[in-house]
């Protein structure tokens, strides 16, 4: 049974955690730890993967703490993972993260589902008027005083042996994570939005979001609005095929064609190979192995459904009530000391401009509702009242 203890580095350690971690390697050892943190009533969970070659991200290490230790799980070593997930998906126990978009998409990748229940110290940290999108380093430097080496945060995590200082930064995360949850909590606490948090939380551990089907393919599309609605349609179709495309070969979608091939294509609607050789600027070997297949793609009869191009720009009344609407949001976002983005960002506001009380935006849901999107949707009525 291979269990190593290695001391973490250059941070101050908190009173309450143990100043040293361990890594696991085998699967005794991770059973062992894994039915401990199955009782355990929070866990602060991280992760280290590398994604430079690959449409998956190959997760190399699962970084897991509480209020007495924390360890590394090295999974490129262990066969059986299956304790570990256990532990992670235990209902009872919540699993605290910053910033969890990415950690949660390996997850689903990985178990099909999100570790639930979820605290994102991120999500908490912006609710209390901290910043959005605050970053990990910066939160911890914030609330603790501590400044986090990230000079190791472009290692090769499938590396192994992996250098001690590697490990010590990988577990330092969870140890200050363990460190931060408290406090986080505690503020939401007091402040009456624990319950903002566990709605945004709970909708982040929807699985579905971390799947991307091909024919959604095209909300990914950088450039898309600059092309007419016909091409949209055509950008829409070449998303979907090199979605498919590199999920059948495990590459990122760059490498199969970026946005700006994608929208060149649409733009010029190619009618035969000769066509799509003479479009200036995709690389020659794409040219070679695919220029068949588009023009077969580009040949199909038009694709048509609703939500598939964009909708046009606002203009006169609707655009001033936009700017209506974006003002009174700064106002509330102001008094109750919340980032106005995080209460609805811009495209929510034009769908409530255009659908009203139809409009599927979180606005009109939870905490953001009570908030601010009923005394928006009030005066969007009003202004288009007859």
């Amino acid at each position: 049974m291979r269990e190593n203890r290695y001391s973490i580095g250059p941070f101050r350690p908190a009173p309450s955690l143990n100043s040293n971690a361990l890594l696991l390697t085998d699967s005794d050892a991770l059973a062992r730890h894994a039915s401990r943190w199955a009782r355990q009533p929070w866990l602060t969970v991280d992760t280290e993967f590398v994604r430079e070659d690959t449409y998956h991200a190959r997760l190399c290490l699962v970084q897991v703490g509480d209020a007495e230790s924390c360890a590394v799980v090295d999974v490129l070593a262990i066969a059986d993972l299956s304790p570990l997930w256990d532990a992670l998906h235990a209902p009872g126990v919540l699993k605290v993260l910053h910033a969890a978009g990415q950690d949660l998409e390996i997850f689903v990748q990985a178990t099909a589902r999100c570790p639930v229940p979820l605290f994102d110290t991120q999500v908490a940290a912006a609710l209390l008027g901290y910043g959005e999108q605050l970053g990990y380093a910066a939160l911890v430097e914030r609330l603790l005083g501590v400044k986090v080496d990230k000079s190791l945060a472009r290692t090769d995590w499938s590396r192994r042996p992996l250098p001690a200082a590697a490990l010590d930064y990988a577990a330092a995360d969870v140890h200050h994570l363990a460190e931060i949850y408290p406090r986080l909590r505690a503020e939401l606490e007091a402040k009456g939005r624990l319950g903002w948090l566990e709605d945004d939380c709970a909708r982040m551990a929807d699985p579905a979001r971390y799947r991307t089907a091909p024919d959604e393919a095209w909300q990914r599309v950088k450039g898309l609005a600059r092309l007419r609605p016909a091409e949209q349609g055509t950008a829409a179709r070449l998303a979907a095929w090199r979605e498919e495309q590199a999920l059948a070969r495990n590459r990122p979608r760059r490498w199969i064609l970026d946005d700006e091939g994608l929208c060149l294509i649409a733009q010029r609607q190619p009618r035969s190979a000769a066509d799509v050789q003479a479009l200036p600027g995709l690389p020659p070997k794409f040219v070679q192995k695919h220029a068949e297949a588009l023009v077969e793609l580009l040949n199909r009869p038009p694709i048509e459904g609703p939500g598939l191009t964009l909708p046009e720009p606002l203009e006169g009344a609707q655009k001033a009530l936009l700017k209506r609407l974006q003002e009174t949001l700064r106002a509330i976002g102001e008094r109750e000391r919340v980032v106005p983005s995080l209460i609805a960002n811009r495209d929510d506001l034009e769908r409530l401009v255009r659908q009203g009380a139809q409009a599927r935006i979180e606005l009109l849901g939870g905490w953001r509702r009570v908030l601010a999107g009923d005394a928006l949707l009030a005066l969007r009525e009003a202004a288009t009242a007859p």
